[in-house]
């Protein structure tokens, strides 16, 4: 995505380094969808990318490796190293779309030709034309399709922390140089339609929440970082600074290891550290503490576990936060809540983000 904007990273807020979770993703347009609700067109994201559009009818994007953005569709963007981004300080990555020729224009048929058939000479009686026994009936005339649809908007889901109402970048895990940076009025600005800038926990949630997960729960989304979306009666929460959700960033060990943040302790550093170790059942016992934390803070009715490095042992992951909230549950004598693996698709999620108040979700 900086090379979208490298006159910022001129200035001194560029980014660097690459995320392996599939951060972002974002596309409506048309009536084929790949999301849960009309109007997305395509979407896909790789390791590292950050973000997509996809624009016209069925067009495609699919960011790979080392991928930042990639643009196609209406814009005409074509990609940059094959499948990485399209530059702006590279001229011939771009490839502006031909002019549509106008359609061509024929004279009304005489009474008693019938649509597509050739007029006839001047003295010929007008009719179908004629054809010769047993002769191969001639293949129906090809009919001009009806012009793709617009393109609705663009979605992009990214680590936090940022701003969500007014689009704005803060410290982001893994890119810190992108604080304060304006992506929703950037791309916005370039790309001429609506955009929609969230964290990609929330926007996986909100994907959860429309694609059928009632009541409240929390996603939990263990990669590159740690991070949660809540869901709480329905409506994703995201709270007055965007904040919410910041679940990695609690403290359960005064004494513990540094984090990013400039805390010590914090479930992210914990889990990370046990993670880097290869020490995945402590990993799993830590972030159901923290699961347990959540579910007395804010009495949740499912706990849902998604990421990189929770599918990469799904059943390690399902069994250390399990045994730990079924534990909590049992001292208080309540019953267990349940905790699941999904997908938690982010590209779906930040389709959803344009799409989803355009078909009544205003809470989206």
């Amino acid at each position: 995505m900086e090379a979208l904007v490298d006159g910022w990273a001129r200035g001194g807020g560029g980014c660097s380094g690459t995320d392996a979770d599939t951060d972002a993703v974002a596309v409506a347009a048309g009536p084929d969808a790949v999301t849960a609700g009309p109007g997305a067109d395509a979407v896909a994201a790789g390791h590292g990318a950050d973000a997509v559009a996809a624009g016209r009818g069925a067009d495609a994007v699919v960011a790979g490796p080392g991928a930042d953005a990639d643009l196609s569709g209406r814009t005409g963007w074509t990609p940059v190293n094959s499948p990485t981004v399209w530059d702006r300080s590279t001229p011939s990555s771009r490839t502006d779309p031909a002019p549509e020729a106008a359609p061509p224009t024929y004279p009304a048929p005489p009474p008693g030709a019938t649509a597509g058939s050739p007029l006839p000479p001047p003295g010929v009686a007008a009719g179908p034309p004629a054809q010769a026994p047993g002769a191969t009936p001639a293949p129906p005339t090809a009919v001009t399709p009806f012009p793709p649809p617009p393109l609705l908007g663009v979605g992009v889901a990214l680590p936090g922390p940022l701003d969500h109402t007014r689009g704005v970048l803060h410290r982001v895990t893994g890119f810190a140089e992108w604080d304060g940076f304006p992506l929703r009025d950037a791309l916005g600005e370039r790309l001429g339609v609506p955009v929609a800038v969230d964290k990609d926990t929330n926007a996986a949630a909100l994907g959860l929440a429309v694609a059928g997960e009632r009541g409240s729960f929390a996603y939990l989304h263990l990669g590159t970082g740690l991070g949660a979306g809540l869901v709480i009666d329905g409506v994703v929460r995201r709270g007055a600074r965007t904040a919410a959700g910041e679940f990695g960033h609690q403290v359960v060990q005064l004494d513990g290891p540094p984090c990013d943040c400039g805390d010590r302790g914090c479930v992210e550093a914990l889990c990370l550290t046990a993670v880097s170790r290869g020490d995945l059942a402590e990993a799993a016992r830590v972030l159901g503490i923290a699961a347990g934390n959540l579910v007395a803070l804010l009495d949740i009715d499912l706990v849902l576990l998604g990421g990189r490095t929770v599918t990469s042992a799904p059943e390690v992951f399902l069994r250390g936060v399990g045994a730990v909230l079924d534990e909590r549950a049992r001292r208080a004598g309540e019953p267990p809540v349940p905790v699941r693996t999904v997908p938690g698709d982010i590209a779906e999620g930040a389709a959803q983000l344009v799409l989803a108040p355009l078909f009544g979700r205003a809470d989206a």
